[in-house]
């Protein structure tokens, strides 16, 4: 019983001077426009550095995360297989593509995958 209180009690006094640790690093300094522009190898800015981003390139980056992610998923499916019943995994398989080709063909048919418009 003594060692879980004093592993709790080191976690709490650990964890607790992290924060105090990590309060006192990131306090703001005095901010001027200097320190406030963005660095171009020494030369002025060009242009501003808030420009606004296209939405098509975020709904593609999106899209590329989402089947990303799709392959991490069913990397490890492939590997059930052999553990599973064929009619589970197929199952399982059949709908987790199929809601993905539903997402696709509705971002598809909302114009969502267009460039030009």
């Amino acid at each position: 019983m003594i060692t879980v209180i004093m592993s709790m009690s080191i976690g709490l006094i650990i964890s607790m001077g992290l924060m105090i640790l990590c309060t006192n690093i990131s306090k703001k300094s005095i901010m001027d426009r200097e320190k406030a522009s963005p660095f171009e190898c020494g030369f002025d800015p060009m242009s501003s550095a808030r420009t606004p981003f296209s939405i098509q390139f975020f709904l593609i980056a999106v899209l590329f995360l989402i089947f990303d992610i799709e392959i991490a998923i069913m990397l490890p499916i492939m590997l059930t297989m052999k553990i599973s019943m064929s009619t589970t995994w197929i199952s399982t398989i059949t709908m987790f593509v199929m809601v993905l080709i539903m997402g696709l063909y509705y971002e598809w048919k909302n114009g969502m995958l267009e460039w030009a418009e």
